[in-house]
């Protein structure tokens, strides 16, 4: 999906700047009845590890009938995964790959050189109402994969590791973290973790990676003494061991980061690439609009509609 919500980026003060690099609120907007909060990219961050786009979507309530559509469009340079607590999302794209995305499930999708997806809740889940919560995240290729071909895989939620005690659930989503590895071929050093923590439980941050984050979706945690709540995310500072706290009425976060790409990345729409030239090729070909012989292609079973290009 390509959302485009403002956001609010703040910084702490006192003590927690010892531990805390950014804090980053993003700023909420109604879509048409379905809310999103995008955290990354801000002005302060564009990325935290690979991650340069990191949206909240939802909560939100659909009656029957009603759901999200969101029409074929593009990608080049990235790779996605759209993380659900709740709801389903069909997902198609121009590999052939009709896949629904449910809750703890991933749906790692790698553009490279390009590719085109959909993503709609239809047939049987509108004959219901619905309610629909979850993260979606785009993750930077190292420019030695932003030309590779695309490719798409599934992991179901049984098969991700899931590290258990101590007042604490992680399910780790991609990468590594905790000395446990997720099943998903990813680029680059990564770790994106969903962690559910009871009241008072400490969860230590993978010291392993270079850049880390945690974004709070539920309830709340301190952090060198700081509280933090719901819908902030924390970027911490390279090489410092910290732990989390969950408040008294426990937490929910994600945890987020890995290494630093070997530079900044452009982004327009939904491209990202290491050279603007990259991104004036495939606005190019997305305009030309060769289903048949040019670079995208419009997924089967969902061609008769397409995002234009925007023109801007």
């Amino acid at each position: 999906m390509s959302w485009n919500p403002a956001l609010d980026p703040d910084v702490p003060t006192g003590d927690a700047v010892d531990a805390i690099e950014t804090v980053i609120v993003p700023r909420a907007r109604d879509l048409g009845g379905f809310e999103v909060r995008r955290a990354l990219p801000a002005p302060r961050r564009q990325m935290v590890g690979p991650f340069i786009f990191f949206d909240q979507m939802g909560p939100a309530e659909f009656v029957t009938g009603q759901g999200i559509d969101v029409r074929p469009h593009p990608h080049i340079g990235l790779a996605t995964v759209t993380y659900l607590y709740r709801g389903r999302i069909h997902h198609r794209d121009s590999l052939g790959t009709d896949q629904w995305i449910e809750p703890g499930a991933v749906n790692w999708m790698v553009a490279g050189h390009g590719i085109t997806h959909s993503e709609r809740t239809d047939g049987a889940a509108r004959a219901a109402p619905m309610s629909l919560f979850g993260i979606q995240t785009w993750v930077a290729l190292p420019e030695k994969d932003e030309d590779r071909p695309a490719a798409f895989v599934h992991a179901p939620k049984e098969d991700l590791p899931l590290l258990e005690g101590e007042g604490k659930e992680v399910r780790l989503i991609l990468g590594t973290g905790w000395g446990a590895k997720a099943p998903v071929p990813v680029a680059s050093e990564t770790v994106y973790a969903d962690a559910l923590l009871d009241p008072g439980a400490r969860l230590p941050l993978p010291d392993e990676h270079e850049d880390r984050g945690v974004y709070v979706i539920d309830g709340s945690v301190e952090i060198a003494g700081d509280v933090f709540h719901a819908g902030q995310m924390m970027v911490f500072r390279p090489g410092d061991r910290l732990a989390l706290t969950a408040g008294p009425a426990g937490a929910r976060v994600l945890v987020l980061g890995g290494a630093t790409l070997g530079g900044p990345r452009h982004i327009w729409w939904n491209f990202v690439a290491s050279s603007r030239e990259k991104i004036e090729a495939a606005k190019e070909a997305w305009r030309a609009g060769d289903w048949e012989h040019g670079r995208f292609q419009l997924p089967p079973g969902d061609s008769d509609e397409f995002i234009p290009l925007p023109e801007r």
